[in-house]
């Protein structure tokens, strides 16, 4: 999860992923942003969201982001 958090910070340094919990519903990350995190999560964790994971209940939350992660490792 810490890296996922950093991962995060560096493409929007001003929101705080440990604690927001409506990124998507707030509007606080715009498509260049999720592309930017979806790039860099991929990359680190080896695993590859794709098109039908993009859903605003996979981004709301850095832990959501993290379970999606997870599901991924393992399928």
């Amino acid at each position: 999860m810490e890296e996922l958090l950093r991962i995060m910070s560096e493409v929007r340094p001003d929101i705080d992923f440990e604690h927001e919990t409506k990124l998507i519903d707030n509007e606080m990350l715009d498509s260049l942003d999720i592309v930017a995190i979806v790039t860099d999560v991929n990359d680190e964790f080896d695993v590859e969201i794709n098109v039908n994971d993009l859903l605003p209940e996979n981004f709301n939350s850095a832990e959501a982001l993290y379970d999606l992660i997870k599901k991924l490792q393992y399928e």
